[in-house]
């Protein structure tokens, strides 16, 4: 039986989104084409009707997952953005969570089109948390985006560094806890309010 267009994208989108939680749990060299098919319901031999290779899948996926973490922060200011992403929550829900913290180790040993597709989603996420940064008075510029740089690298670097621990590492929990801190008192504070 013959498989139409629009059955063709809907897989196709079906094993962008599997490929894209099964990397964010075991990484791009810890999935193979068969487990990866597999796991999205199709035969392994499927996939280059697809795709022309396992890199360009991998590309797709993160900017798919990237997209889909930028679209589920836009509506957070900061500090609450901070309060779910330095969580033990997002920390144990790898294959759910962002894809910076899962993936940037991964993809620093990629294909340039994969890193592209990083840096692309990297930069938008850091356009995002500037638009919705308190203006302070006086800064120079790019000051702000400055200050969402090392927001951004400190909660990703508080993740990877978190998951490296052991799951009941008491270890574990008291990077979370401190970045967490150290991070929301650094914010940005809106003109007029107490700190």
């Amino acid at each position: 039986m013959k498989v139409t267009k629009a059955q063709a994208q809907a897989n196709r989108e079906h094993i962008v989104e599997t490929a894209s939680v099964l990397f964010r749990e075991r990484g791009f060299d810890g999935v193979g084409l068969v487990d990866l098919m597999g796991a999205a319901g199709f035969t392994h031999g499927g996939f280059y009707k697809h795709f022309g290779s396992k890199a360009d899948l991998m590309a797709e996926a993160a900017a798919s997952s990237l997209s889909r973490s930028l679209a589920g922060t836009e509506a957070l200011d900061i500090q609450t953005f901070i309060d779910i992403y330095v969580s033990r929550d997002h920390r144990d829900r790898r294959g759910e969570g962002c894809t910076m913290a899962a993936l940037c180790g991964d993809a620093a040993r990629q294909s340039d089109e994969l890193k592209r597709a990083f840096a692309e989603g990297i930069d938008r996420m850091l356009q995002a948390l500037v638009q919705k940064s308190p203006t302070v008075e006086n800064a120079a510029p790019g000051e702000t985006r400055a200050k969402m740089i090392d927001v951004l690298a400190h909660a990703v670097g508080a993740m990877v560094l978190s998951r490296a621990c052991p799951d009941d590492s008491p270890l574990a929990d008291e990077i979370l806890e401190v970045c967490h801190a150290r991070i929301s008192a650094s914010l940005p504070v809106s003109p007029g309010s107490e700190q």
